[in-house]
Order: structure tokens, then sequence, then C-alpha cells
């Protein structure tokens, strides 16, 4: 399980540090989507400047997770990203749906080599401080 964890980590991220450095340096072109709703998303998002966040969060969890470090971090952050992501494409575009799934899979085989990582947000009640 543990090669398996890591293959996911540097495929997760491989992907997101190929698609944030995308997000700003557009090398890899996509078609408009087909649901106009979906256009009028992507015109907010770009003209708001929110994809640029969007982007730039994508590029630094995909770079710690291609580290080895703070993987616990990215995870978080990628987990708010794939939601994101899957709500898109599950209310917009579900028939692009495949690589946001994928995507999803492999956070969760990284996920579960960390779960000990999260326990503590996984607690009814947890702790405070004195």
């Amino acid at each position: 399980m543990k090669i398996a964890s890591i293959v996911a980590r540097c495929l997760l991220g491989l992907i997101f540090t190929v698609f944030g450095l995308n997000g700003f340096l557009n090398f890899i072109h996509q078609p408009p989507p087909s649901n106009p709703l979906a256009m009028q998303f992507f015109m907010s998002v770009s003209q708001s400047h929110f994809a640029a966040f969007f982007f730039a969060m994508q590029l630094i969890a995909g770079l710690l997770l291609l580290s080895g470090y703070f993987v616990p971090l990215a995870l978080t952050i990628l987990a708010a990203e794939l939601f994101n992501i899957l709500a898109f494409h599950l209310t917009m575009s579900p028939e692009t749906i495949a690589p946001a799934v994928v995507a999803a899979v492999l956070w969760i085989l990284v996920f579960l080599q960390y779960r000990e990582s999260f326990k503590g947000i996984f607690t009814a009640k947890p702790a405070t401080q004195p």
C-alpha cells in the first residue's frame, strides 16, 4: 500500500502542478464548455481574479505533494479544490467528470497513507486547551 500511496502522491502532485501552471501559462488549450451556464461561471471566475487564487493553490499543493513535505497541508488544500471541481462537473458539466473522479481517487489513496495526521479532526468532542 505504501508504494501505491507514493505513486498516487506523485501523480496527484503532477496533475495539480501541471494544471496549476496551466492556469497561468495556458499551454494546454481546452475547448469552451458546451453548457452556457458553465461558460458564464468561467467568465465570472476569470474576470473576478478568483481563478488566479484557485490555480495558485493548485500549484502550491501540487508542489508540496511532489516534494513530500507538508503532505497533510497539501491534502487539506486539495480537498477544497477537489470539492469545487467535482461540484462544478456534477452541476454544470457532468460529461467531463472523469478526470476529476480520477484525481479524487488518487487523493483518497494518499489520504489513507496520511490518515493519522487527520485523526484529531474526526473527534466528536475534541480536547480544549486549559
